[in-house]
């Protein structure tokens, strides 16, 4: 099947065109900046809306994923409009979405660990980063059903999450089935990336940084865990 075919082009290797170049460094420029805004809300009184939200696991859990389904569809609107302000307005909701709640798992280090904290979260997100990736590049198939199976993980995760409200032990299988949804959407956006070259720059941008964030936060509250464990 030709290119004017089909709007994919299932291709494999390790090369990357300057287009998505332009992906990977603006995802990367956006998740520096939440980083960077974790770090500082932490000192805020905005670090404690998780112990409000999550009183009640599941309206935490509903209440982030809303703010992230309504960022990532205000700022895709505005793009696909051509409305920068509307595409602003989405990615402030992005970065606070993120920001909130990265900086209410931060705030339990002591703030001269938080750094090395964050370092260590990048790091380790990079290598996964990098992992999928390789995996998806490597191979000349479509990875279009780690989309759908995203979806699945994402319900999984909310359903054990409402059982985990009121069975504390089944939030860990909640935490373990979001973390796989974001790594699963992780691909699928990489795969968007190498597959769809003629999609905008700027909606494949958002979409990876959706997941990296959502990767990010994840492995963040395992970075604290262990940290915690050494002290």
């Amino acid at each position: 099947m030709s290119s004017t075919e089909t709007p994919y082009e299932t291709g494999r290797g390790f090369g990357l065109s300057s287009r998505e170049a332009r992906v990977i460094g603006g995802a990367s420029v956006l998740m520096a900046i939440n980083v960077a805004l974790m770090y500082v809300i932490v000192t805020t009184p905005l670090a404690s809306v998780n112990d409000y939200l999550f009183s009640f696991p599941i309206i935490g859990a509903l209440a982030y994923g809303a703010a992230i389904m309504a960022g990532q569809l205000v700022a895709e609107r505005g793009i696909e409009g051509g409305d920068m302000g509307i595409a602003f307005v989405g990615m402030v909701i992005l970065q606070l979405a993120f920001g909130v709640f990265g900086a209410g798992v931060l705030r339990f280090a002591p703030r001269a660990s938080q750094l090395t904290i964050l370092a260590v979260t990048a790091v380790v997100v990079a290598l996964l980063t990098a992992v999928i990736a390789a995996y998806v590049y490597a191979r000349s198939k479509t990875f279009e059903h780690w989309g759908s199976y995203a979806n699945y993980a994402f319900i999984g995760g909310i359903v054990a999450i409402l059982i985990g409200t009121f069975v504390a032990p089944v939030l860990l299988v909640g935490f373990v089935l979001i973390f796989l949804g974001f790594l699963l959407r992780l691909g699928w956006e990489i795969w968007k990336v190498r597959d769809q070259r003629n999609a905008s720059v700027a909606l494949q941008t958002i979409g990876v940084y959706i997941a990296v964030a959502g990767v990010f936060v994840h492995v963040l509250q395992l970075v604290m865990r262990y940290f915690a464990s050494r002290g």
